[in-house]
């Protein structure tokens, strides 16, 4: 039965076991479609030939369950023995590639990345290896990346890699939380309105279990979340939706959002069909009307305008860290070291790759810097200024895998924050419908409350806790490989990267 959000208070907190999540859809998406014929004699061979569970008998009635295509190997298990195709003994088996394949994701966000997202998610760890899980085709950015790993073992033990992240660096603020998250990442603010309670609540779930943080956005801090107070980021956006002293209060981090990295200069926008009932009532707006954050904050024009803000949260919440999540002009050094002297303890700077179907092409593909440019130009900004160690420095916009988010430490960011990552893991495909009418028709991205409980709140919280596993995983076996024993070491370590259009691998 599936879990409504009433309830879900209530509910046992998630842990961190690792259990298989299935798709929630009948027929999930594969690379390739097995198609048997008529001539199936229901013996059997498949079934018991092929590893991946593509076959299955159904008992001893000699009927064979429809082929789960979606965890086939295709063309790679050709020279392999078990090769179902081959050994079929009526030839009733054939293999084709699926046509929907060829129809999803786009350059960033390839088919092959998207898919293995979902055996990710499911799984807890990379079962497909036919997919490529690194690298997307974008021509550019973290795509043109490399990791230059010894030839000789290093020697570390994956068991010894510490992959824990300190929040609070700031000596002069010891009144403030001092927060390590195990892992180096955390969620991104989407608000309710964006995407449902049932998302919101799923991704605070799996943060608690993960011992880390998702963001609220700038829509408020809906009440099904107070379980998960000491996870959740509340942020504060120019339009003040849901802005309250007493959610302020409640919180570990309180975050500033004065720009997006995907439509900089822009400010937020949500169209007036996803402006239900309930979002309307938190939001305090008029249902049915678009809600606009304009841009600026034009209560802040300077460093010291600034300051005044985080003030103002100091003065409700006095052990709060602060976080001022910035966009990636190309003054983006200055913005940030501006940012230390407010009195910030995380910059977060959010480039251009990231952002959902609302945000404008016209805005990702020509006003932010990317941001592989702008964690270098930070952070070495930050150490001339000799303020590196005293403020963290977390990066965002298009971070896909966990490829990516070693990239980017290695770059100079102490950690990042996923958006897109955590879509995709309850199987999202990527449409770009994220704004339209009732908004997502997989009721990832939706408000409709026919269509958010698509959502199962135990399927997607196990999704997600399934992807953090993965990812840690793999950043640990990064980061051993490399010879290093932590996140921290890995940090601004260009010398471990190459870019392939001006070196060559090794």
């Amino acid at each position: 039965m599936s879990m409504t959000i009433e309830n879900e208070i209530a509910a046992a907190p998630a842990t961190r076991e690792i259990k298989t999540a299935p798709s929630r859809f009948r027929n999930q998406i594969g690379a390739y479609k097995i198609f048997r014929s008529e001539n199936c004699i229901g013996c059997g061979k498949c079934a018991s030939l092929c590893p991946h569970g593509v076959h299955e008998r159904f008992g001893d009635s000699g009927k064979m369950v429809r082929p789960r295509d979606y965890r086939c190997r295709g063309e790679s298990c050709r020279s392999e023995e078990y090769f179902c195709i081959n050994k079929c003994p009526v030839g009733a088996l054939s293999l084709r590639r699926n046509p929907v394949y060829s129809t999803l994701g786009d350059h960033r966000w390839t088919a092959d990345l998207i898919l293995s997202t979902w055996d990710q998610a499911e799984n807890g760890r990379i079962t497909n290896e036919t997919l490529e899980s690194e690298l997307g085709a974008s021509g550019g950015g973290f795509d043109k990346l490399r990791f230059r790993f010894p030839a000789v073992p290093s020697g570390v033990d994956p068991s010894d890699v510490d992959t824990s992240l300190e929040l609070n660096r700031r000596s002069d603020d010891p009144a403030a939380h001092k927060i390590k998250i195990d892992v180096p990442w955390y969620g991104g603010g989407m608000s309710f309105g964006s995407i449902s309670d049932n998302m919101m609540v799923s991704r605070a779930r799996a943060a608690t279990a993960w011992n880390t943080f998702t963001c609220t956005g700038e829509g408020g801090y809906p009440e099904l979340l107070r379980p998960y107070d000491d996870h959740i980021i509340t942020q504060i956006a120019t339009g003040l939706f849901g802005v309250r002293e007493e959610t302020i209060q409640r919180v570990k981090i309180a975050e500033f959002k004065y720009a997006q990295g995907a439509k900089p200069g822009l400010g937020g926008h949500l169209l007036g069909d996803k402006n239900t009932a309930d979002v309307a009532r938190m939001r305090e707006a008029v249902q049915g009307t678009a809600l606009f954050s304009p841009f600026p904050f034009h209560s802040v024009y300077s460093i010291e305008d600034h300051k005044k803000h985080v003030d103002w949260i100091k003065a409700m919440n006095p052990r709060a860290l602060i976080s001022a999540k910035v966009a990636a002009p190309s003054d983006v050094d200055m913005v940030a070291v501006g940012c230390y002297y407010a009195g910030v303890h995380i910059v977060h700077v959010d480039g251009s790759y990231g952002g959902t179907g609302a945000a404008p092409d016209i805005a990702k593909k020509n006003i932010a810097l990317p941001i592989e440019y702008a964690i270098t130009r930070v952070h070495n900004f930050l150490a001339d200024e000799g303020v590196r160690d005293e403020i963290t420095l977390i990066a965002s916009g298009g971070l896909r895998s966990a490829h990516d988010i070693a990239k980017a430490i290695a770059l100079g960011a102490d950690g990042v924050v996923i958006g897109t990552s955590d879509m995709v893991a309850v199987e999202c495909i990527r449409c770009g419908n994220c704004e339209s009418g009732r908004g997502c028709a997989r009721g990832i991205a939706s408000t409709d409350r026919e269509l958010k409980h698509l959502i199962d709140v135990d399927y997607a919280t196990q999704r997600l806790i399934n992807l953090y596993n993965s990812y840690r995983e793999q950043l640990v076996g990064i980061i051993s490989r490399l010879g290093l024993r932590s996140v921290a070491e890995l940090r601004g370590r260009t010398d471990l990267l190459m870019h392939l259009d001006y070196s060559k691998p090794e």
